[in-house]
């Protein structure tokens, strides 16, 4: 009953509204009808996600945007870069025509300023340490072999350098000791060898199993003398050898410049046959320096590989053969391999520890990568080491490369055209 009097005097105050308020009044009433349930849904609409999840969205999306905004900046950076390069780029080419434009004056004075900088002394010291590198680099991969086995290809060089060196030997046959005094150089030309040492090898040659190798007794070093072209050494040598190696003996004095950072560059050498000793009688020596050469201890059985795809030299050592007199397992060598391309030279490699006998077999192999452009006209140096307590010591070297034009490397060559197949050869190993 009451809801029905609410409804009558409802439409009695409609009934009394001008027709203006009356649509007014519809209207208000229709928005408010459509706006109340969205009002509604998105009060009770939530996420199903729980807010660690929201944080992690928004923190990847502000690293997306730094990342974006770095590479921008990198890519206008690179831009600026070229644009700049190009700038320069136009600009040499407009002073070269105004060059030819002038009749050449200003190219004269132009060369002559770059002649000056190439002259500036920071500009020479750089190029005298790459052709110093170079020379060094020349010496330990030529394959000049021992004075004995000379075959000539150095004929243009001339046997004998400037400078002399004194020295005496004298031999004991009672005590079968033979000992060498050093005295000195003399006239030792300037440049390059302010720091003089002297490396004595005392040689031997090989048993009728291995003739033509030499095999080293003992090896000294004097004392380093600095900023002289006549040192004085005075240094004293002593081994025991039997009087029947006298013989077939030999002692070799070489003449070198010291570098502490790198290897040590020859500069003359002399040789003394022991066959002429006397029991307890002194012979003083001064004798000319001659050009440096090398001595054949051994021979090494390398296998050489070319893989063009994988841009790789595979290099295996298979057996070293040595002029030693005896063979014990206490003694072992190793193998150090090393690549050069282009004055460059890769990270070495070592093989494993063997010990030492006439034919040591190794059977490893060593790969090394080339960079682009892919060049085979590289050089393969293979070192053999001796173990000792205190360290180590050179037993031979070997260096494998291709040839200058005109010369054969069947070894080489047989490699080039056997792609993907190993070569083996024989080489021998220098000292």
């Amino acid at each position: 009953m009451g809801v029905r009097i609410h409804v009558y005097r409802n439409i009695h105050t409609l009934i009394a509204l001008s027709p203006k308020e009356y649509f007014s009044m519809a209207a208000s009433c229709a928005l408010d009808v459509v706006s109340r349930p969205r009002m509604l849904y998105f009060q009770s609409a939530q996420l199903p996600f729980a807010d660690i999840w929201k944080y992690g969205v928004l923190t990847l999306s502000v690293l997306l945007l730094l990342m974006a905004l770095i590479i921008l900046t990198c890519q206008l950076c690179e831009c600026q870069k070229l644009s700049k390069a190009e700038k320069e780029r136009k600009y040499a080419n407009e002073v070269c025509n105004e060059m030819t434009q002038e009749n050449g004056f200003l190219g004269k004075r132009l060369q002559s300023s770059f002649l000056g900088i190439s002259q500036h002394p920071y500009y020479n010291f750089k190029n005298q340490k790459a052709q110093k590198e170079l020379k060094k680099l020349e010496i330990v991969l030529s394959p000049s072999s021992a004075s004995s086995n000379n075959t000539g290809d150095d004929v243009d060089v001339p046997d004998h350098i400037q400078g002399k060196l004194r020295f005496s030997l004298v031999y004991n046959k009672n005590r079968l000791e033979l000992l060498l005094m050093i005295t000195g150089a003399l006239g030792l030309p300037s440049q390059g060898c302010m720091n003089l040492f002297i490396q004595v090898r005392l040689l031997s040659c090989g048993s009728s199993q291995s003739p033509g190798l030499q095999h080293i007794v003992q090896e000294w070093q004097t004392q380093v003398v600095k900023n002289c072209t006549s040192p004085t050494f005075g240094d004293q040598f002593a081994c025991t050898l039997p009087e029947a190696e006298l013989g077939k003996s030999s002692i070799k004095l070489e003449v070198k410049h010291f570098d502490r950072y790198s290897r040590h560059i020859p500069l003359g050498e002399v040789r003394v046959a022991l066959n002429a000793l006397k029991n307890f009688q002194s012979m003083e020596f001064c004798e000319e320096l001659c050009r440096a050469t090398k001595d054949v201890v051994g021979e090494v059985l390398v296998s050489l590989k070319c893989l063009p795809l994988s841009q790789r030299i595979e290099v295996g050592l298979l057996k070293v053969k040595t002029a030693s007199i005896c063979s014990s397992p206490e003694k072992r060598i190793y193998a150090r391999i090393g690549v050069f391309w282009n004055l460059h030279k890769q990270k070495h490699q070592k093989s494993k520890p063997k010990p030492l006998t006439s034919v040591t077999v190794f059977n490893e192999t060593f790969l090394f990568h080339l960079p682009e452009p892919v060049v085979w006209d590289c050089a393969v140096l293979v070192s053999i080491y001796k173990m000792h307590s205190s360290g180590r010591q050179l037993v031979g070297q070997a260096a494998l490369r291709k040839r200058e034009p005109g010369e054969t490397n069947y070894h080489w060559d047989g490699m080039m055209q056997s792609i993907q197949q190993p070569i083996a050869q024989w080489h021998p190993l220098l000292i």
